[in-house]
This record gives structure tokens, C-alpha cells and sequence, in this order.
């Protein structure tokens, strides 16, 4: 007998095809049994894999974006199944950040010819597992801000309106930030277990998945003005070239005070926060 694939479809995700699926679950086909579970609220994709995995299938992929994703992260972390990923979100960061393609077709031929390797993941609050980042600051609140409906029509254009609206009247509270005993003050940080951030850019440049550290961006500014020079070197490049920036690395960094806080894209809540790294929590098949 063919050895189990379970694939959890967010089919309203950005460039979700039935078409495209069809086809790929064809060529999956071809080395396992498939079966399919489609999403159709926030929560499902994590209630399914949760209970796929008393089922043990040899692998789970995932078709739908960061935050489908982190969902199935937050079920299987430390369960040893493989996953996979095809991308069809809005921004796809996890995709990005390994060079899968944001095909259908061809991110399953990759989940074919991939082999599954060892990663970390980053944990707050001892309660939820990120993959990528997690923003404490301006781009929590932004996308605490993000309108749902407006994300559903125009995709990461939403996260930029979202983010001038937030700029206009930002006024935040000086955050009090320890990173493995050492102590810092900043208004805003991303702390990144991966290298790419809101699409193609780059926060911490060193972050790696595969890396027994967290890298962590803390924003000493406070004015819109020092906002704007950090979103601008960002999208740059050189965002570690500002002046009121520190980067450093970390394992367990602890944030207190009064902000919004983002992981993987999604809201997660606000302070205080306690961040730690869990080491080889994930199985990744690219």
C-alpha cells in the first residue's frame, strides 16, 4: 500500500487554483495515497493537522500561505511528519526564504525531489510556535489594523495601507527589552528566525532557520520620521546602516511594556512577551 500524503487546502488563499490542484494531486498520486481537507475558517488547518497526526501520514503538506502555515506548525511541532509546502498566500515569505516556487505544479514536483530537513522554530509565550518572525511594534500593530475584507481584494497592498494609517498617528511606548540577561530600551523589534520579511526583504540578514540563535531588530526611534527611514531601509537593504538601530543575536529575549505583536504575519496580541528558540521542532521537505 501507498504510504499516506494529507494535504490542507486553504482554497481562498491568493492564487489558490482547483485547477492547478487537481493536477498536482494527480502527479502526488502517482507515490501516495492523497486525501484533502479544505479550510474554511481561521483555526481548521490546525484542528486538521492535529488530528492527522494520530494517523501518522508519511508527510502533510500545506497549500495556502505563511499564516495556513504557522497554523500546522502549531499542531505538528516536534511530531517528526514531514511538511511540505505550496504556496498560494499573499506574501509566501516561507517560500521565499527557501526558494520554492509559488507555482501549484511546481512546488509539488519540488515536494517530490525534496528531501525533509531539520529546522527550529521560534516560541512565545511558551503558548505559539512562528517560523519566521515575530513583530513586536509598528508592524504588530499594522497588522492588527490589516482590513480583512480590504486583504481579500487587493492581497499585501492591504498590509501597506494598513501601515500609512498606522504611521500617521503612531505613538508608542518605550519597551523594555532583555535578550539572554543583557538589558535594552527601544520602541519596536522583529525578531527573525529566517532571513526574509514581508516578501523579498530582508530584516536580519543572518537569521537561518537551521541557526541555534534568533536574530533580533530593535528600533530605537520613535518619531514617524525614524519609522519611515526604517521601513525605507528595509526595502533598501540597509536598514543595519541606520543609526538608531541595534541587531544583535539571541535565545531568550523578554519584552515588556505596551505594543502589538505579529508572528508570521498574523496578530498575535501584546505584551509582554517571553521568546524563546525550539530546536528541531520542524521537518521541512524542499
Amino acid at each position: 500500500m501507498k504510504p499516506l500524503a494529507a494535504l490542507i487546502i486553504n482554497p481562498v488563499s491568493g492564487s489558490f487554483s482547483d485547477k492547478k490542484m487537481a493536477g498536482a494531486v494527480k502527479l502526488l498520486e502517482q507515490n501516495y495515497r492523497v486525501t484533502l481537507f479544505y479550510t474554511k475558517k481561521r483555526g481548521d488547518a490546525e484542528e486538521f493537522s492535529r488530528e492527522l497526526i494520530k494517523d501518522k501520514p508519511a508527510l502533510i503538506g500545506v497549500v495556502g500561505g505563511d499564516g495556513t502555515f504557522n497554523e500546522v506548525i502549531n499542531s505538528t511541532a516536534c511530531s517528526d511528519i514531514p511538511l511540505a509546502f505550496i504556496p498560494t498566500g499573499t506574501s509566501n515569505v516561507l517560500a521565499k526564504e527557501f526558494s520554492i516556487p509559488e507555482d501549484i505544479q511546481k512546488a509539488t514536483e519540488r515536494m517530490l525531489s525534496g528531501r525533509a530537513r531539520d529546522l527550529h522554530l521560534g516560541l512565545i509565550n511558551n503558548s505559539r510556535y512562528f517560523a519566521l518572525m515575530a513583530g513586536i511594534g509598528f508592524d504588530g500593530e499594522a497588522v492588527y489594523k490589516v482590513n480583512s475584507k480590504i486583504k481579500r481584494l487587493i492581497g499585501k497592498g492591504a498590509y501597506i495601507i494598513s501601515g500609512f494609517q498606522v504611521m500617521v498617528n503612531y505613538s508608542p511606548e518605550r519597551l523594555k527589552i532583555i535578550i539572554d540577561e543583557k538589558e535594552y530600551e527601544g520602541y519596536g523589534l522583529i525578531v527573525c528566525n529566517a532571513r526574509k520579511y514581508a516578501g523579498p526583504f530582508s530584516v536580519c540578514p543572518d537569521a537561518d532557520m537551521s541557526a541555534p540563535h534568533l536574530c533580533v531588530f530593535i528600533m530605537h526611534g520613535r518619531g514617524r520620521i525614524d519609522v519611515l527611514k526604517t521601513v525605507l531601509g528595509i526595502i533598501r537593504g540597509n536598514s543595519l546602516k541606520l543609526d538608531n538601530i541595534t541587531y544583535t543575536k539571541g535565545l531568550k529575549i523578554s519584552v515588556t511594556g505596551e505594543a502589538h505583536i505579529q508572528i508570521d504575519g498574523d496578530y498575535f496580541g501584546k505584551t509582554p512577551a517571553e521568546i524563546t528558540l525550539k530546536e528541531h521542532a520542524l521537518k521541512l521537505i524542499f
